[in-house]
């Protein structure tokens, strides 16, 4: 028996999120469908991300117990045969047995776009988030400097999410202009559920000159979800990476 870590990159337009579920298609259904054809073995995945549907990625992780002679670098050749072209194991590559996603020191990268047009662009539709109103960059910039560093997140978590501690670090966020495009790149130890969509939204309500950047600390410190921002839609999100402290 060996432990196989995968990287997994995937368009989440077509699916209801990473996670299996009842009567609906995910990630990681087709992901242990193509790996059943390649092993023979009914294989549970254990995934980095739950990302939610019509979310994307370029670098979520799964790991999985096989007892197939097929190497771990070659993994990705073998499956991505038998995965739709809307996603594709990026590279693959065999690791300690106790290695686990979730309990491997980690830093995680999200990235938000939006657009920033009269008229939505047809082709980013599924990948970007449309504001038809001029955003100010500055102003946005300096309310997610508030958000840097370790602090109880709980204004920025969806209700009903059920963890027991709401403290999270983010380690930096980098507000990137493109074209017309705004990315909003965060990397943190962890999120909370929705918690990057519920960012995005917070900082775009600074950008339409709703409430001055200093407010942003008082949405932090309230630990109060209805005085932060709209949750921003899932199509402009996409799971960046990972970064395993290995040693």
């Amino acid at each position: 028996m060996k432990r196989i870590l995968i990287t997994i990159a995937y368009e989440g337009t077509a699916y209801a999120g990473f996670q299996r579920q009842e009567n609906a298609v995910t990630i990681e259904e087709r992901l242990t469908e193509a790996l059943f054809q390649v092993t023979g073995e009914e294989i549970e995945l254990i995934g980095g991300s739950r990302t939610d549907a019509g979310v994307h990625a370029l670098g979520n992780v799964a790991v999985f117990d096989t007892e197939s002679s097929i190497p771990g670098e070659k993994f990705a050749f073998a499956v991505n045969r038998h995965l739709p072209p809307d996603i594709r194991v990026m590279a693959s590559k065999e690791v300690s047995e106790e290695f686990h996603p979730h309990r491997v020191p980690s830093r995680k990268t999200y990235r938000y776009r939006i657009q920033r047009a009269s008229i939505q662009d047809p082709l980013r539709r599924a990948f970007t988030w449309q504001i038809h109103r001029g955003l100010d960059i500055q102003a946005m910039k300096e309310a997610a400097a508030y958000l840097v560093g370790e602090h109880d997140f709980s204004s920025f978590c969806a209700a009903g999410s059920q963890v027991r501690s709401k403290v999270r670090k983010i380690i930096s966020i980098e507000l990137t202009e493109n074209g017309d495009e705004l990315w909003i790149q965060i990397t943190g130890n962890g999120f909370l559920y929705n918690m990057v969509r519920i960012i995005a939204g917070t900082l775009a309500e600074a950008g339409l000159g709703r409430w001055e950047p200093p407010h942003m600390q008082e949405i932090l410190e309230a630990k109060d979800r209805g005085l932060a921002g709209p949750t921003a839609p899932p199509w402009g999100l996409v799971l960046v990476g990972y970064e395993f402290d290995m040693e």
